[in-house]
């Protein structure tokens, strides 16, 4: 069994992680969280970590350190970050199965939580 993760990293976004954590001293990664706002109601936060909290969920892929935030977690479970360049804007993406709806700017979202249940079955199974 592999180990548990809230969400998956494509190579993009992990690509983009790495130049991001490169250029700034002391930098681990970044730390993905949801904040209250826009017209949906909810936003994606994406944040520097200098010091990661133990609290946090750990994603590594490719070299490339995301820390999901506990409360963010069950809004979050089961989503693929991916990182974009378009001719309309560059940057993270998040692929939510959480989310169910999202407004014309796409800066802002709906999201229901996950079933706690498995969200605290899939971390159980991790440690096995």
């Amino acid at each position: 069994m592999g180990r548990f993760q809230v969400i998956s990293i494509t190579d993009a976004a992990a690509a983009r992680i790495r130049e991001i954590v490169a250029t700034r001293e002391g930098a681990h990664g970044i730390r993905v969280g949801i904040k209250k706002g826009g017209c949906a109601g909810m936003e994606y936060t994406v944040d520097l970590v200098t010091e990661p909290s133990p609290k946090d969920d750990h994603v590594e892929h490719n070299g490339a350190h995301v820390y999901v935030a506990p409360e963010a977690a069950l809004f979050l479970l089961g989503t693929e970050m991916d990182f974009e360049v378009t001719r309309l804007r560059t940057g993270f993406v998040f692929n939510n199965p959480n989310q169910s709806s999202a407004c014309g700017c796409g800066e802002s979202v709906e999201l229901k939580p996950a079933d706690l249940k498995a969200l605290a079955e899939a971390r159980a199974q991790s440690t096995v």
